[in-house]
């Protein structure tokens, strides 16, 4: 983990497109700012934990389920 110690108006680049700026810090609260393309998705880490939670029980569908669904499709 690289540890780097930023104030306030101050960034950070990560490779040559994204930017982390630091907007204003408030005792324990940073206040991020995100300059990264579109097509980078950017979450909170206890969003991106929960897509990633969803993805794998969506995997977990029982082999019955698929078995109903293709009979109505046929």
């Amino acid at each position: 983990m690289l540890v780097l110690s930023r104030k306030k108006d101050e960034s950070i680049m990560i490779g040559d497109q994204i930017e982390l700026k630091i907007l204003s810090v408030d005792g324990d609260q940073v206040k991020l700012g995100i300059v990264a393309p579109q097509n980078v998705k950017v979450y909170r880490s206890e969003v991106y934990e929960s897509i990633q939670q969803q993805n794998k029980e969506s995997l977990n569908i029982s082999k019955s389920l698929l078995e109903q669904i293709s009979k109505k499709n046929i």
